[in-house]
């Protein structure tokens, strides 16, 4: 390992000298060499860790909330026990919130090894919060070596949860944006500003809504609205301050302008995105949003949404985030928990997840870098109808602006 390097003046703009020049030539080999070496050494190291792994149990802690989705887990497990011997528990949970709190609790009751978690699907403030507290092994995410096809570069939602840096302590799994659906027998040229479908809510009084902050969905919509229109993008990376009030009035003047033209006049919401997406299918209103890009073509291959249905996407951006796998400080096996990471990083699993009829989540690789057969499983799979066009990502807000947002629309709205 090199500790120290040679100190090199940057003053000025005077060409460096031929034993300069060599010089550098020379650190910079040596550094490739070393870095070479470095990644050498790891790669050596992987097939001792999935040796490990292997015989060894492997409890995922995982929301359980949709069968699509514990059945694509339930796929997982059987070729990780045929492909690495490794017997992996579909720990269901309703919030993952649930098993942060176990976590905690561990820790609180000394319990720093064996503990009850192995690997845990995260993002957002249970993160956060565990990150800040030490609670996660790690940083583990660079030592997978699948870790080197997440699309780092074009989605950085991938290395940045929520504001908060990952640092290794996460590894990207699922990418999410926030999407648009419509009735395209009633919507024939969609509104993708937000100052347009304003002008289209007042145009078709009844039509619209949106799910009752707290609700995500709900939120989510506000949070989109903000990030389209606040002056300074760069002020929603830091923690709310004295300015929300000048920061957030272009969405509350949005919404106050759009409340009397809302489905029953905006004295009532839904309660949730399904709850909207019931509205929408039984003909009620017009529009519906999700967090997946691909949720209205799932609904119609289900027979919740009718066939008509399509989708778009703000020009300016969609908001977007990622979702990880972390490990617990206390883990019993993580080892085991980084092989099953790797596995669930691969082409072939990314691939059918992304496929609609199994889960249809985004995939995080960069298809472009893969191989030509990789590139195939993802180019081979079939898109529905109501697949939003493609466009800029934009990083959530510090995790403050949530809560804040809620507080304020339930003062506003939510009592009358």
């Amino acid at each position: 390992m090199i500790r120290q390097t040679p100190r090199i003046s940057s003053g000025g703009c005077r060409r460096p000298s031929r034993w300069r020049g060599r010089a550098l030539a020379a650190l910079s080999l040596l550094l490739l060499d070393c870095t070479s070496a470095a990644l050498a050494a790891e790669d050596s190291r992987w097939p001792a860790i999935e040796a490990s792994a292997r015989g060894q149990t492997v409890y995922f802690n995982a929301w359980a909330g949709d069968e699509a989705i514990n059945r694509y887990v339930g796929w997982v497990a059987q070729e990780v026990r045929r492909e690495f011997g490794i017997t992996l528990v579909h720990v269901k949970v309703t919030d993952i919130a649930e098993t942060v709190t176990r976590v905690l609790a561990e820790r609180a009751a000394g319990r720093r090894a064996d503990g009850s978690a192995d690997l845990l699907w995260i993002n957002g403030e249970n993160f956060a919060s565990l990150k800040h507290a030490g609670l996660l092994w790690g940083p583990w995410a660079d030592r997978v070596p699948n870790a080197a096809l997440i699309d780092s570069r074009g989605n950085p939602t991938t290395q940045i949860d929520f504001t908060v840096p990952t640092n290794g302590y996460e590894l990207a799994w699922g990418s999410a944006q926030f999407s648009l659906f419509y009735d395209s027998t009633a919507v024939s040229s969609p509104p993708r500003e937000p100052g347009a479908l304003l002008a289209w809510i007042q145009a078709h009084p009844g039509r619209f809504t949106y799910p009752r902050p707290p609700d995500f969905i709900g939120t989510s919509f506000l949070k989109q609205l903000l990030v389209l229109m606040v002056d300074d993008r760069g002020r929603l990376a830091k923690p709310v301050g004295a300015d929300f009030e000048d920061v957030t009035r272009p969405v509350w003047e949005w919404l106050d302008h759009g409340r009397p033209s809302l489905w029953r006049h905006g004295r009532l919401y839904p309660a949730s995105s399904p709850a909207l997406r019931e509205l929408l299918a039984s003909g009620e209103v017009d529009w519906a949003f999700a967090f997946n890009p691909f949720e209205a073509n799932r609904a119609m291959r289900r027979g919740e949404l009718p066939a008509n249905i399509r989708g778009t996407q703000f020009t300016g951006g969609a908001l977007a985030n990622s979702h990880f796998l972390a490990i617990p400080f206390n883990a019993r096996s993580p080892n085991s928990a980084m092989v099953v990471a790797n596995f669930l990083l691969s082409p072939a699993a990314q691939a059918r997840k992304a496929d609609e009829s199994v889960w249809g989540d985004p995939t995080v690789l960069a298809i472009s870098s893969l191989t030509i057969i990789d590139q195939r499983r993802f180019t081979a799979l079939q898109r529905g109808p109501a697949t939003p066009p493609t466009g800029p990502l934009i990083l959530e807000p510090h995790g403050s602006w949530t809560i804040a947002l809620q507080r304020e629309w339930s003062r506003r709205y939510g009592l009358q």
